[in-house]
């Protein structure tokens, strides 16, 4: 086999703080942005996407805050094809060790229509934005949205006069996720063959997986001559997703034979920061997802099991430490101590200050007094429900929940709000739905009920219940998430994490409000 050493490398363009976060839902405090940024710098992704500095005060800052802390990564920041816009990614991005900006502009037919410019006024903007960027930061990647819809000959049009104009990566996106392998490669390929001077840049591929096809076009792009691949964890991203970095990085390693490759991201700290995002994110993992879902590893099947025990490559095609998983599932219980908390957290990849053990272990003691036995998917559903400043101002004290086959549900509920308690009783259709009146009740609202999903963390009676619950209101979008044996106080957590977050969203509209209306690069 070829020494890995001497591959052609495949740089990895992380973009979930950006495109990930836009994905309705899907915002992230900033708190949480400088956390996932450094395990993403920590992992080896080579360009991190860290915002879109000019959409509001609070993205500028998480990427300025970014650049200064990131000691690996090419920090990039987006800007769309108007001088403010790159003027303000600049003051962003300027302090990072490896800055870089990113501009981008529709270029088919329906998106030239958006900004009401012809073909040559288009070019005349491209040739002015780039040259700009250029002459603030000598890294630009540049890229023309929609690009799989554009007319062959203006696309190579436009990227030549990118490429002239001092761009240093020129990023082709499948924007609505239409193309399928096949085109991707052709494309990546007639542009290499056709444009002057694309041999002297990188090209890159940022697919989304509107047909499922993401990752698979992705690759395409890469045997056709792409050196960049545009992804996120856990494949996050607008409507149905963008190219999943797991999945990408996974199937270059795995299949290196016939994609002989490589990247410089380490494959084990995978599932720690697929598990963080899905936290913070509000987005569940869905079970059955390539490489970091629940059951990727699982065998249910005698023949498979058979076969598992006799030789796991019999049905694994890769090792579950590969990506950072545990080969083991040890059970904890009421009688574990801090210090074994500790050894199973950093195991499952949660690395604990003091502070924030002290506050996990008081929640792990009241699980285990409530479960005989504690598992890993127990711990990670802790650990994922664990507070944050957003929980300080609305608190649940008491919940009393009155079922019956007959007739409406009643529940009765005393909440801590502002410092004070306060308590209401109502009823509804079901104990969750009287639940969340009560709630209500106390915290009036216009929101309206997006999602509510429930999954079980483990098998039994005694199992947790994961819960996730959507608000919207007025455009505002927030997520909240919590887990309990009993899944009435789980959904009543889950509901009073999203308000809160709801309530700090309206407290920052005012100073924080997103100026502009944007839709992501691809």
């Amino acid at each position: 086999m070829t020494d890995k050493s001497q591959q052609d490398r495949v740089l990895i363009f992380d973009t979930t703080l950006r495109d990930g976060e836009q994905s309705p839902g899907a915002t992230m405090t900033h708190a949480e942005k400088l956390e996932i940024a450094a395990l993403l710098d920590e992992m080896g992704v080579d360009i991190i996407e860290a915002g879109f500095p000019i959409a509001s005060e609070g993205d500028f800052k998480a990427v300025s805050e970014i650049a200064r802390q990131t000691q690996d990564a090419v920090i990039c920041g987006l800007a769309r094809a108007q001088l403010p816009d790159i003027d303000r990614c600049w003051e962003a991005v300027k302090h990072a060790k490896k800055p870089r900006i990113h501009t981008f502009i529709g270029t088919s037919p329906l998106h030239r229509a958006i900004p009401n410019l012809d073909q040559d006024q288009m070019a005349e903007r491209i040739h002015e934005t780039v040259t700009h960027a250029r002459n603030l930061c000598d890294n630009v990647q540049w890229s023309p949205m929609d690009a799989t819809r554009t007319e062959e000959d203006y696309l190579c049009r436009v990227v030549e006069i990118a490429i002239k104009a001092g761009a240093t990566t020129i990023n082709i996106p499948d924007t609505v996720g239409y193309t399928a392998p096949r085109e991707s490669a052709d494309l990546i390929r007639m542009l290499i063959e056709k444009v002057p001077g694309a041999d002297e840049i990188v090209f890159a591929t940022h697919c989304h997986n509107d047909l499922g096809m993401a990752t698979a076009n992705s690759l395409a792009a890469v045997e056709a001559g792409a050196r960049q691949i545009e992804c996120t964890i856990n494949g996050l991203g607008e409507r149905a997703g963008n190219t999943a970095l797991e999945e990408v990085v996974m199937a270059l390693k795995v299949r290196n034979d016939i994609m002989p490759f490589r990247t410089e991201v380490d494959s084990t700290k995978i599932m720690n920061i697929s598990r963080r995002v899905a936290a913070v994110s509000g987005f569940p993992v869905q079970f059955n997802k390539a490489i970091v879902g629940k059951n990727a590893f699982a065998h249910e099947s005698g023949i498979h099991q058979d076969g598992m025990l006799k030789n796991a490559e019999t049905f694994e095609i890769m090792r579950p430490e590969d990506v950072g998983l545990s080969a083991t599932n040890l059970v904890m219980g009421k009688h574990s101590g801090r210090a074994a908390l500790r050894a199973k957290l950093n195991e499952l990849g949660f690395e604990l200050g003091d502070n924030q053990l002290k506050d996990v272990f008081v929640r792990f003691k009241e699980l285990a007094d409530r479960k005989k036995e504690v598992y890993d998917d127990d711990l990670i559903a802790l650990m994922r429900t664990a507070t944050d400043p957003e929980s300080d101002k609305l608190k649940l004290k008491s919940l009393k929940v009155v079922c019956g086959t007959e007739g409406p549900q009643q529940a009765d509920i005393v909440m801590e709000i502002d410092g004070a308690e306060q308590s209401a009783s109502k009823t509804g259709d079901g104990p969750v739905d009287a639940a969340f009146n009560a709630v209500k009740a106390l915290v009036p609202h216009e929101a309206r009920l997006q999602l509510y999903q429930v999954s079980a963390v483990t098998e039994g009676t005694d199992a947790q219940a994961t819960v996730s619950v959507r608000l919207e209101e007025d455009g505002r979008i927030v997520t909240g998430q919590s887990a309990n044996t009993d899944t009435v106080v789980a959904s009543t957590l889950a509901y009073i994490h999203a308000l809160n977050r709801l309530l700090m969203r309206r407290e920052k509209t005012g100073s924080d409000r997103r100026e502009i209306s944007y839709k992501d690069v691809g």
